[in-house]
């Protein structure tokens, strides 16, 4: 399904109109730039083929973040490193800092479709929660909330097969953006553009359509398989919740934002 932002419920004030939300559009930035000087982006330096394919499995191996890594606090051992790609080794890091790849995995992506899925929702729905919460207090909850959510998973992933896989992207700490506007603007209107249906555009309110999109991430964490972390979109996204909860200034009305955008 296709989504575009809510519909004004409300009208904000004239400072929050003018006021730019340079955070969200930083982070988008910044993690466009990320992806097109990697492996994963138009770096002619990383090669073609299946070295391209294995400096990618090396790249998010040292940038992403690391389950076992993290709860030990020290990079893998050679002989824990196991790659995707076949015929390709993925070298140790002694260097790495487990604690601060959470942040940089938070700028590293596996391709154009997984950078355009997660910073579209950032595009939409970011601006509206850094303009209610203001600047700081939108970048310290997104990042906080990106830690929170990785470090959940590895708590959950790390003695699996999984927990010696790199984890990377935005969607644990977008997922807390979208929390926290299912708990600013619950009754705003979201128009979803429903492919089935031709596309046609329906209004839903935002707890309906952002709550069913939460579901659908508990579900697939039961269900498992596809290689996707869902169980870091579930802690996201409440943590979001919770953040917006707490965060949000007294005597705020919570009436929707104008803004508008598309995301899907």
């Amino acid at each position: 399904m296709v989504l575009s932002a809510p519909a004004r419920a409300g009208s904000p004030t004239a400072e929050q109109t003018a006021r730019t939300p340079v955070v969200s559009y930083l982070l988008i930035a910044l993690s466009a730039l990320v992806l097109l000087l990697g492996p994963a982006g138009l770096n002619p330096m990383y090669g073609s083929g299946a070295a391209r394919a294995c400096a990618e499995q090396r790249y998010e191996h040292r940038w992403g973040a690391v389950p076992a890594e993290l709860l030990s606090g020290h990079p893998l051992a050679a002989d824990r490193l196991t790659s995707a790609t076949p015929g390709c080794t993925l070298p140790p890091t002694p260097g790495k800092i487990p604690e601060l790849s959470v942040l940089t995995s938070l700028f590293v992506h596996a391709g154009w479709l997984h950078l355009i899925g997660n910073l579209l929702f950032l595009f939409v729905f970011g601006p509206a929660v850094e303009t209610r919460l203001g600047r700081l207090r939108f970048l310290t909850g997104y990042l906080a909330i990106g830690y929170l959510a990785t470090y959940g998973y590895a708590i959950a992933e790390a003695h699996t097969a999984d927990g010696t896989r790199a984890l990377i992207g935005a969607s644990g700490a977008i997922a807390g953006v979208l929390g926290a506007y299912l708990r600013l603007w619950p009754r705003a209107r979201v128009t979803v553009l429903v492919p089935v249906l031709l596309f046609l555009p329906l209004r839903f309110p935002a707890w309906l359509v952002l709550g069913l999109w939460f579901a659908l991430q508990w579900w697939s964490v039961s269900s498992g398989g596809s290689g996707v972390a869902y169980l870091v979109h579930v802690i996201g996204f409440a943590t979001g919740w919770l953040f917006a909860w707490a965060a949000r200034p007294a005597g705020d009305t919570l009436s929707a934002p104008s803004r508008t955008g598309v995301a899907q």
